[in-house]
């Protein structure tokens, strides 16, 4: 049987994070078994010490050393709880590949995160921003996530309203340093209307020659698209999507395309939201490289890590492109993963 944690000292995170940025950190827990949580953080490497939940690293910078204890959940584990024949309720463990579970899904013949496909990172990540893409938020089909509050010092079962979630938000990463995600349980239905409005989606099916698509075919029109569109983590270092798309008021954004006809404007719960990547481009970026710090010449949107790249130089690169936008656009552009 394997140990229910391992701790190592002084270890590297080059290989745990997207970005490959050399850092390393003070201790590193790898949690098989998330009962032995309250015993490792009684223990004296965290003690007085910053901790960091860390998963495949996909929504990190790392911008120095992490003089703390940086834990990854380990656990593995996929389990149905109940089956009515229209509608599945899964448990995932924190430790599961996030695609990984998709797949899964979709050989179930389960419909809701078929547009989610090719998300990197692992399960216990994904409500900490509430991962979404192409018309689809993972806040539309979890239904509970189990946790280890460390204010309260116990395991506790948060339902998708304590979540709070919101675009790219949730209460996991407005108090990062409270909870620690160990299980998701998400209820799947077996039919669903497919989500193929999002740009791309419809004219990608096309292309494939599908007129009457299945749930396999739109995660397949998704994965098309994402691999065309952004660079993979494992040939150039990356995390993805850098600036959330910015939230504007149905004014401003009128006034906006007023004067810059070709924004791209899409209709959001609060408001209007803008393409982040259409602003970036248009001030120049797409493309840009300055030693080993560099934007995507596929997506704009995408922060890349030609080889050597420091995590500070990388975020001095991606304050300017902030600071460009706002100097063009009056728009501020939030970064979407988590700066250490």
């Amino acid at each position: 049987m394997n140990a229910p944690y391992t701790l190592t000292k002084n270890s590297p995170l080059d290989h745990r994070n997207t970005f490959r940025v050399a850092v390393r950190t003070a201790w590193l827990a790898e949690i098989h078994d998330p009962q032995s949580l309250p015993e490792v953080l009684a223990g004296s490497e965290v003690n007085g010490r910053p901790l960091m939940v860390l998963g495949e690293g996909s929504n990190v910078l790392f911008t120095r050393d992490f003089h703390g204890l940086v834990l990854a959940m380990s656990n593995r584990g996929i389990e149905v709880l109940d089956d009515d024949g229209e509608t599945m309720h899964v448990r995932v463990a924190a430790g599961e590949d996030w695609h990984g579970l998709v797949r899964w899904s979709l050989a179930q013949g389960l419909c809701g995160l078929e547009n989610l496909s090719l998300i990197p990172g692992t399960v216990g990540a994904a409500p900490i921003q509430n991962i979404g893409a192409y018309g689809a938020e993972l806040a539309e089909t979890l239904e509970t996530v189990e946790a280890y509050d460390r204010q309260a010092k116990n395991f506790v079962r948060l339902s998708r309203a304590q979540c709070e979630f919101s675009y790219r938000q949730s209460v996991f990463k407005q108090q990062p340093e409270r909870w620690i995600i160990t299980t998701v349980e998400l209820r799947l239905r077996r039919h669903a209307p497919l989500k193929l409005d999002y740009a791309g989606v419809r004219e990608e099916l096309t292309t494939m020659k599908v007129t009457t698509p299945t749930v396999a075919d739109v995660s397949e029109a998704v994965c098309h698209l994402r691999r065309r569109k952004l660079p993979d983590p494992a040939v150039i270092g990356n995390a993805g999507s850098f600036f959330k798309n910015p939230i504007v008021s149905n004014g401003e954004a009128e006034e906006l395309q007023a004067v810059h006809p070709g924004l791209p404007v899409f209709n959001a719960p609060d408001g209007k939201k803008l393409s982040a990547a259409w602003l970036i481009e248009q001030c120049g970026w797409k493309g840009f490289r300055e030693g080993d710090a560099g934007v995507s010449d596929k997506h704009a949107l995408v922060l890349v890590n030609h080889g050597q790249a420091t995590g500070a130089q990388i975020w001095s690169l991606a304050q300017r492109i902030r600071d460009s936008v706002q100097g063009k656009f009056g728009i501020r552009l939030e970064p979407e993963p988590r700066i250490i």
